[in-house]
């Protein structure tokens, strides 16, 4: 089964991979704390407030979320993860981007020669939709394709 979504472009990509689902809101400090260390490998979502995502790979990952949650410190974690090479390869939202989130993951793409490609309001049937391990394909416009397992 496929299912496609239109939302609009934060920052504008072209990507595929395979989805992490949190129904509830994401922060990003909890989520990436125990991996902004120079010798980690691989981010594994630490923030034990988000069962959806707790204890799950998060690099490479297509993660989709409501909303983000957290403090200022947000911004600098997206573009320490990038860094590090360890970063989720697209961050899709069902509801609008928070203006913290936003200006980190816009930092990213503006101060560094990577990008993690951002689509918001991609509505509430997206999060009905989407399921954990579904493949994720999103375009240069912001739709993005799921293609379910």
């Amino acid at each position: 089964m496929t299912d496609y979504f239109l939302g609009r472009n934060i920052v504008a990509g072209i990507t595929e991979g395979e989805a992490v689902v949190s129904r509830t809101g994401f922060n990003a400090y909890a989520s990436f704390y125990n991996s902004l260390a120079d010798d980690v490998q691989t981010a594994v979502c630490a923030d034990s407030g988000n069962q959806d995502t707790f204890g799950k790979i998060l690099s490479g990952k297509i993660l989709c979320i409501p909303n983000s949650i957290g403090s200022t410190s947000a911004g600098a974690v997206w573009q320490r993860i990038v860094n590090l090479g360890i970063a989720p390869k697209a961050v899709l939202f069902s509801q609008t981007i928070d203006s913290l989130a936003a200006g980190g993951l816009i930092v990213v793409d503006v101060w560094t020669d990577k990008k993690i490609c951002v689509i918001d309001k991609l509505g509430s049937e997206f999060l009905k939709t989407v399921q954990e391990g579904d493949w994720i394909k999103i375009q240069i416009e912001g739709s993005i394709i799921i293609r379910n397992p």
